[in-house]
């Protein structure tokens, strides 16, 4: 009689520890689960540069923009912006002399070309 009472016990006690176990496990996983990005950038500054310094070799090299874009270059700034409610990356290169001495390259945060001129609007 001892020994059933000892084993219904025993099973009833591995069927608790079983119990919050699997249940531990189940409510545990939303805590190891990834949320999205805080981020919504989808480009870097660098990968901003790289496809602003391409346009700029396609523009120089179809004679859009003259040879002294690329002698002449003095500085180059990548900055952000907002417009019309969306942020933009902006890669801006300027030039030491010319009549036109900086250029805008603008670039959605997909990475997306937006555009590019001389006034920087």
């Amino acid at each position: 009689m001892k020994n059933t009472k000892f084993h219904k016990i025993l099973i009833s006690k591995v069927t608790l520890f079983v119990l919050i176990f699997f249940l531990a496990l189940m409510l545990s996983n939303p805590v190891f689960g990834h949320g999205g990005k805080t981020h919504a950038d989808k480009i870097t500054h660098l990968k901003a540069l790289q496809k602003a310094t391409a346009l700029l070799d396609r523009l120089i090299g179809k004679g859009n923009l003259g040879a002294g874009w690329e002698t002449d270059l003095e500085t180059v700034k990548i900055d952000s912006r907002q417009k019309k409610g969306k942020r933009e990356i902006v890669v801006i290169f300027h030039r030491a002399k010319g009549e036109k001495r900086t250029v805008y390259f603008f670039f959605t945060t997909e990475g997306k070309y937006a555009g590019s001129n001389f006034t920087g609007k």
